[in-house]
C-alpha cells in the first residue's frame, strides 16, 4: 500500500511529520498538537479533500494520531506503531 506511486505521499507525509518544525515552519508553535490536514495539502500541492484521503489512511493504519483543537484536526506520528509496522517487515510479514 505505501509502495504504489500514491503511496510515495504517504511516506512523504510520515517523514515530513518526524519533523515538523522543519518542514512546516509556519506551523512550529502547534507542534506538540501535530499539523493540520491544510498545511499537509499545501505542502503537497493538492486538495484538502486529497490530504484528508491519504492522512485519515495512515490515521486507519494506526500511524498517525489525531488531535482536535476547536474545528482542526491535527496529525502526528504514532512513533510505536511506526516501530511495530517496522518490526512485522522486518520479520518478513
Amino acid at each position: 500500500m505505501l509502495r504504489t506511486p500514491v503511496g510515495q505521499r504517504r511516506l512523504d507525509i510520515l517523514e515530513w511529520l518526524r519533523d515538523p518544525a522543519a518542514h512546516f515552519p509556519a506551523h512550529r508553535h502547534l507542534a506538540e498538537a501535530g499539523v493540520s490536514a491544510e498545511a499537509v495539502a499545501a505542502k503537497l500541492g493538492v486538495s484538502r479533500q486529497v490530504a484528508d484521503t491519504h492522512l485519515e489512511l495512515l490515521v486507519s493504519l494506526g500511524l498517525l494520531r489525531t488531535r482536535r483543537i476547536r474545528l482542526r484536526t491535527y496529525y502526528r506520528r504514532d512513533e510505536v506503531r511506526i516501530a511495530e509496522v517496522a518490526r512485522m517487515f522486518e520479520k518478513g510479514w
